[in-house]
C-alpha cells in the first residue's frame, strides 16, 4: 500500500500487470502519460472551449492547449520539489515517477469537461433539474409507468443537476474508454489518485479544497475503492501531486487566459501593466517592476509597434509565469508535512495577490465579453436541444430491459445511431451492479451524460443543426 503504487486495476486478480513493458523501457507512470496522449479524449480537447468557443483565431488557446500547458507547468514544478517528496520516500525517482505522474495528471485534469466548458456543466444540469419530477423515476414524462425499481435515489440527483466535468474525468479514464478487458484507459491506482482532484462522493464528507465538489459518480465507486486500499488515502484525502496539478490549473489560466485577450486585442500589454500596479493594488511587486522595466527596453528600440507589442506579450507570461511557479513550489516546501501526511486543506494558489489579480482580469475582460456570452447562449441552446433528442432516442426502444434493443421510430433510430458503441456497452455492464448504480433508469442517464460531454463544440453545434432540419414524421 503506498500512494506511490504501480498497480493496475485487476478485479479478478490480485497479480500485477506491466503489459509486457518492463521498467527498463518505460515506468508504469510513463506508460500512463503515453496512453493519454495517444487517447481520443486527448484529441477531442482540441476542440472544446478554454474561454473562447469555436475562436477562429489559431493562437488562442483551446482546452487541449491548456491542458498540454498544465501539464509542462506541473513537470517543472515537480522537477523543484523533488528533493522534498524524496524526503518521504527516499527511493522513489524524479524522472521515473513523479514528472510522468504530474504529466498524465495535468493532461487529463479536464477530460471530462462537455462543450462550452462550465457553461455546458449548466446547461446539463439545467436540463435535468427542470425534469426531475420524472427523469429520475420510472416514468415517462406525462406519468406514464414504464417500468419498476429504476428510480435513482434522490440524494444521488445532485450527479445529473449538479452535473460536473471532473467525476466525468474518472469515469473516462477507468471505464469509456475501449479496452479489450474493458478498464478504461487501464491506468495505474497513482496516476489516477493524483488526477483525482475531489476525494468526495456526492453523499460523502470532506473539508478543505478537496471537498468543494464531488469528484467521482456512484458508477466508479468500486475502482475508487480500489484506488483508497492500493494508496492508502481516505475519502477526504488527496495525493500530494494533485496539490500541483491544481495550482498549475490555476496558473494556465491566471495568465495565459490574459494572454489570449492581449492576443484579440482586447486588452493591450499597457492595459494590463496598468490593471496590475492600479487597480490591484500591487504596486511595488516585484514582478510588475520586473514587467515595467521590460516594457522600457522594449519601447527604446526602433521596432515595429505590432513588434514591440507582441514582445511585450512574452514578457507578462515569461515574468507573470516564473512568479506564480515560485508561489507554487514555496507553498509546497512550506507545508510539506501536512500535504504529504494529507491533512493539508487550503490550495497551494490560494489568497496570492498576483494570481487572483490575473484571474479577475480575465473574468472582467473575457468570460464577460459579448462574443463569449453570446456563442455559450448558442452552446446552451443546442446542448438542450440535443440532450432532449438523445434521450428520446435512449429511452424509445422495443425492449425496454436491452439498451441494445431495436428503437421505435426513424429518428430515434438515427439519433441512437450517433452514440458511441463503447457507451452503450458501458451502461449494459453496468447492470451486474449492486446498488443504484446498477438500476436502468441510472444507467440511461449516465449514457445521457457520456455522450453530451463527450462532444466537442463544433460537433453538437453541427448536430443541433442537422436535428432542427430534419423533418419530423408523426409515429417516427
Amino acid at each position: 500500500m503506498s500512494i506511490w503504487s504501480s498497480s493496475r486495476y485487476r478485479p479478478d486478480s490480485d497479480q500485477h500487470h506491466d503489459d509486457g513493458d518492463g521498467p527498463q523501457a518505460r515506468s508504469i507512470y510513463q506508460q500512463d502519460y503515453d496512453r493519454l496522449v495517444f487517447s481520443s479524449p486527448v484529441r477531442r480537447l482540441a476542440n472544446k472551449t478554454q474561454v473562447w468557443p469555436m475562436d477562429v483565431n489559431d493562437g488562442v488557446r483551446s482546452r487541449l492547449t491548456h491542458s498540454y500547458e498544465v501539464a509542462n507547468l506541473a513537470r517543472s514544478i515537480g522537477a523543484r520539489i523533488a528533493p522534498v517528496v524524496q524526503e518521504y520516500d527516499k527511493a522513489l525517482e524524479v524522472e521515473h515517477a513523479i514528472q510522468p505522474l504530474l504529466l498524465a495528471a495535468g493532461l487529463s485534469h479536464d477530460l471530462g469537461n462537455p462543450p462550452f466548458g462550465h457553461q455546458g456543466e449548466a446547461a446539463i444540469g439545467n436540463w435535468f433539474d427542470r425534469r426531475k419530477s420524472w427523469i429520475f423515476t420510472d416514468e415517462r414524462e406525462g406519468g406514464e409507468k414504464i417500468r419498476t425499481e429504476c428510480q435513482v435515489p434522490e440524494n444521488f440527483w445532485p450527479e445529473f443537476t449538479q452535473f460536473d466535468g471532473n467525476p466525468q474525468t474518472l469515469r473516462l479514464l477507468v471505464t469509456l474508454q475501449t479496452h479489450g478487458a474493458r478498464r478504461g484507459l487501464d491506468l495505474s491506482a497513482s496516476t489516477l489518485a493524483a488526477s483525482l482532484k475531489y476525494s468526495r462522493s456526492v453523499d460523502g464528507n470532506a473539508i478543505g479544497a478537496q471537498g468543494k465538489k464531488f469528484g467521482y459518480f456512484e458508477s466508479e465507486r468500486s475502482v475508487v475503492e480500489w484506488i483508497r486500499v492500493t494508496t492508502g488515502l481516505r475519502e477526504g484525502e488527496r495525493h500530494p501531486l494533485t496539490w500541483v496539478m491544481e495550482a498549475c490549473d490555476d496558473i494556465a489560466y491566471s495568465i495565459l487566459d490574459v494572454e489570449d485577450l492581449l492576443k484579440k486585442g482586447l486588452l493591450s500589454p499597457e492595459d494590463v501593466l496598468i490593471i496590475l500596479k492600479r487597480v490591484t493594488g500591487l504596486t511595488g511587486n516585484s514582478t510588475i517592476e520586473k514587467i515595467a522595466a521590460d516594457f522600457q527596453k522594449v519601447d527604446s528600440t526602433d521596432r515595429r509597434a505590432e513588434i514591440r507589442r507582441d514582445v511585450k506579450v512574452q514578457f507578462i507570461r515569461a515574468r507573470t509565469i516564473a512568479a506564480l511557479i515560485d508561489v507554487a513550489v514555496n507553498a509546497f516546501k512550506t507545508h510539506a508535512k501536512s500535504i504529504m501526511d494529507r491533512t493539508h486543506q487550503v490550495g497551494l494558489m490560494e489568497n496570492d495577490p498576483l494570481c487572483g489579480a490575473l484571474k479577475e482580469i480575465a473574468r472582467s475582460y473575457g468570460f464577460v465579453h459579448p462574443t463569449v456570452l453570446r456563442a455559450e447562449a448558442e452552446g446552451a441552446t443546442a446542448m438542450d436541444t440535443v440532450m432532449t433528442e438523445m434521450w428520446a432516442a435512449i429511452a424509445n426502444r422495443k425492449k425496454s430491459e436491452d439498451l441494445w434493443s431495436n428503437r421505435i421510430g426513424a429518428r430515434s433510430r438515427y439519433v441512437f445511431s450517433l452514440i458511441s458503441p463503447n457507451y452503450v456497452e458501458a451502461a449494459v455492464d453496468a447492470g451486474l451492479k449492486a446498488g443504484p448504480a446498477g438500476t436502468m433508469r441510472y444507467r440511461e442517464l449516465r449514457l445521457l451524460t457520456d455522450m453530451m460531454s463527450g462532444m466537442t463544440d463544433g460537433f453538437l453545434m453541427k448536430l443541433a443543426a442537422d436535428l432542427k432540419e430534419l423533418p419530423r414524421v408523426a409515429g417516427a
